[in-house]
């Protein structure tokens, strides 16, 4: 039997798998992926200027990934597929190859907890989104909680709904440290 090819996901990707949804098979195994830095460090467009989860070496906490199998038989297949679902080119896809032996990743450290974690599994290789953080471009200071609070609370109507929906709507294994400030937020719980 061939190896699968992977789908890690940990935000919006595993409720609106959009146009991947032809591409998969099967259901999202939730918590079976490796555990990577994740936080909601960056600003999106495509949800009304929110915060939004991302792969985060500064600032995030572990937390698990999730997983669902590509119906590609390559890798490289599954980088144009998640690419065109995130609207992004490939080099914003993180990939492990396990065939090839190569990887990438614009994280450090990254590639090579997903290639062990590949090498574990079984699996031919993982594709992952690899979005930067964008904070601090969008907002001009870098991320930290406190920050990404006072940010929060500059947005009104639908953008502060597309925030709570996102972020309240995030797997519960993702426990990072803003989305443990917002839980306890009086402000947040309200809103």
């Amino acid at each position: 039997m061939t190896k699968p090819v992977l789908i890690l996901g940990y935000g919006s990707l595993i409720w609106d798998l959009d146009d991947l949804a032809p591409k998969v098979r099967g259901e999202w195994r939730m918590g079976a992926g490796p555990s990577l830095p994740l936080e909601f460090s960056r600003v999106s467009p495509k949800r009304k200027q929110s915060l939004v989860v991302v792969i985060d070496t500064d600032a995030g906490d572990p937390c698990p990934t999730h997983v669902i199998e590509s119906t590609r038989s390559t890798v490289a297949e599954a980088v144009t597929d998640l690419a065109a679902r995130e609207r992004t080119d490939a080099a914003h896809i993180g990939w492990v190859d396990l065939a090839t032996g190569t990887s990438h990743s614009q994280r450090e450290g990254v590639a090579e907890r997903v290639r062990d974690w590949c090498e574990a599994t079984d699996a031919a290789g993982a594709v992952w989104t690899d979005l930067d953080g964008n904070f601090e471009q969008a907002t001009g200071a870098p991320f930290t909680v406190e920050r990404g609070i006072a940010y929060l609370k500059t947005l009104e109507g639908d953008s502060l709904a597309a925030a709570h929906e996102y972020i309240n709507g995030a797997p519960a294994g993702t426990d990072t440290p803003l989305r443990r400030a917002l839980k306890v937020s009086s402000w947040w719980c309200t809103g």
